[in-house]
């Protein structure tokens, strides 16, 4: 097997074939090293390499020859968004503040990750603090998207979704506050799941705020690598409050469904304008599933054009995030960057408007009850355009003239809810850029959705493209 071709399998092949004896770990590490030395430079996607990944590889094989008993990912390098504490390896949030900050102890989901015999390969770059949709920063700056380096691969995980996209990585770990899992695979042509809020513990992942918001899961080149990462990183683990569900619900595929499943689709419905090669995307995707045997039809969720949902997180987000920005930024003002300048130099949030915000978010969340009591499964865009260009000031869409966090627009209410919410490409801009969809479940139902991204993936148009980086 030649190098080139051990960097785009999925890790679950690359673990068979590990356990087979097929191919080394040690041959996997050093191809996936190798090209992070060809690619990076390009992409700026890796911003640390973890020492020691070639001795964990050989100590991987010795166990192996010794006949020891191996996890499912025995072997197999993974990466890490660079907010995700990481034993003996630079942790350093995007930001000169944390320069050279080095964790005792591995965030909850990479230590569950390594327990399966994962291998940490590197960390990979994020906007600073996490907080925003392009993966730039004072500390280890900016990161090209492998398909076109003058576009984005979005934030705040853009730089795993790179690395993953590129082949540097088959499977890694990123973090998702209204956009970041989801926005970046799709930016990229890769998948990601954001499960149900709580499913993935967020202990050793930085920051928190707002608690409810944020989520950690799997990024991947295939559903079945992001169903057999979920069933890994799922469950609670006495250290995070909000990850308080019993760890056998639902952690995987499962069996299929016995009846058809119940799609409905949109690409508006209070969500504003969405580019039209997305919405021809998203309408493919709709129709493909139709074909298959899905009961598929075109949805409106009223709420959401009651109570935006952008515009709730907007109200909240500046209220719950000020506060620790602020005091971790204390003292540090010359380090920091766009992002956080712009943060605290926003006004307050008036509590009448904090209060209405929340009031919103608990009427979404009755909407999609009563949803999916009607649906299995919401077919929508990832993100309302592709891949931008870096620096992105403003959004033409339809004649209107958008502030760049619109980007989010389709992402944001699976946030605010904590649904569980998955992304996947399905479709090609005329300029070659990728195009994702994706998929929302009811709460704790994430093997509905990795059966349906599943048998999606199968009739996908765009199967095994990789960028000709």
């Amino acid at each position: 097997m030649v190098t080139t071709d051990l960097n785009y399998l999925d890790a679950t092949e690359i673990a068979e074939l590990i356990r087979a004896g097929r191919v080394s770990s040690v041959e996997v590490v050093q191809a996936h090293l190798d090209r992070i030395e060809t690619v990076n430079p390009k992409t700026n996607a890796v911003v640390t390499l973890a020492e020691g990944a070639l001795d964990a590889a050989r100590a991987a094989d010795e166990q192996l020859a010794a006949g020891a008993e191996v996890g499912p990912l025995h072997g197999v390098p993974v990466t890490v968004k660079d907010s995700f504490d990481t034993a003996g390896v630079a942790t350093q949030r995007g930001s000169p503040i944390f320069a050279g900050r080095i964790p005792d102890t591995d965030a909850t989901a990479v230590a569950r990750l390594k327990q399966a015999g994962a291998i940490l390969l590197a960390k990979t770059n994020l906007p600073e603090f996490s907080y925003w949709i392009e993966s730039d920063n004072l500390l280890t700056g900016r990161t090209n998207n492998p398909w076109d380096l003058e576009r984005s691969s979005g934030g705040s995980s853009g730089g795993e979704s790179a690395a993953i996209a590129a082949g540097m990585s088959p499977l890694g770990l990123g973090s998702d506050l209204s956009i970041s899992l989801r926005g970046p695979a799709a930016d990229t042509g890769i998948v990601a799941l954001k499960a149900t809020h709580g499913r993935v513990p967020m202990t050793g992942v930085w920051p928190r705020e707002p608690r409810l918001d944020w989520h950690a899961g799997p990024m991947a080149r295939t559903i079945r690598d992001l169903a057999l990462a979920y069933s890994l990183l799922a469950g609670p683990d006495g250290a995070d409050g909000f990850s308080d569900v019993p760890r056998e619900l639902d952690t995987g595929l499962g069996p299929a469904p016995d009846r058809p499943v119940r799609v409905g689709w949109l690409v508006d419905s209070g969500l504003g304008p969405v580019d039209p090669e997305v919405a021809a995307t998203v309408q493919a995707a709709a129709e493909t599933l139709q074909a298959a045997g899905a009961q598929v039809e075109s949805v409106t969720i009223p709420a959401m054009e009651r109570d935006n949902p952008l515009e709730i997180f907007t109200r909240q987000h500046v209220m719950e995030m000020k506060p620790s920005v602020r005091e971790v930024t204390a003292g540090h003002e010359d380090q920091m960057f766009t992002y956080s300048k712009t943060l605290l130099g926003s006004p307050d949030t008036p509590i009448e408007d904090y209060v209405q915000a929340k009031e919103g978010i608990e009427r979404l969340r009755d909407a999609f009850t009563a949803y999916f009591q009607r649906y299995d499964l919401l077919l929508l865009p990832v993100t309302t355009i592709p891949a931008h260009a870096h620096g992105l000031e403003k959004i033409t869409l339809a004649g209107q003239t958008l502030d760049p966090f619109h980007v989010s627009s389709t992402t944001v209410p699976f946030n605010l809810t904590g649904l569980p919410a998955l992304s996947m490409r399905f479709g090609t801009t005329h300029d070659g850029l990728p195009i994702g969809v994706q998929l929302v479940a009811n709460w704790h139902a994430e093997s509905t959705i990795l059966h349906v991204a599943t048998q999606l993936e199968s009739m996908s148009p765009v199967r095994d493209q990789h960028p000709a980086i």
